[in-house]
C-alpha cells in the first residue's frame, strides 16, 4: 500500500514528524541515514538535512534533485516509532 506524505515538519536532529494521506501522524527518525553513505552522505550536514520539502508529485520528502526517501519506508518507520 503506497500512502503520500502530506506534511513534514523538523523537530530536531534526525527527527521528523511526518502527517501522510491516510490520517497517521508520527515521528520518524532518521539518524542511520548518515551512514549508510552515497546520497544520504549529505545527512552529515544538519543544515542541508533540514532544507527538506514535501512534494506534492512524489508523495514523499525530498532535498533538493538529489535525495528522497520512499514514501512506504517513512510509512513504516513512523509505524514502528508510534508502535514503541
Amino acid at each position: 500500500m503506497l500512502v503520500d506524505v502530506t506534511d513534514a515538519k523538523h523537530i530536531d536532529h534526525y527527527r521528523l514528524q511526518i502527517s501522510f494521506e491516510d490520517g497517521k501522524q508520527g515521528i520518524v527518525d532518521l539518524s542511520d541515514y548518515p551512514a549508510k553513505g552515497g546520497v544520504f552522505s549529505q545527512f552529515k550536514n544538519l543544515d542541508f538535512f533540514r532544507s527538506f520539502v514535501v512534494s506534492k508529485e512524489l508523495g514523499t520528502i525530498v532535498w533538493g534533485d538529489s535525495v528522497d526517501i520512499a514514501p512506504e519506508t517513512l510509512y513504516e518507520k513512523c509505524q514502528q516509532s508510534s508502535a514503541g
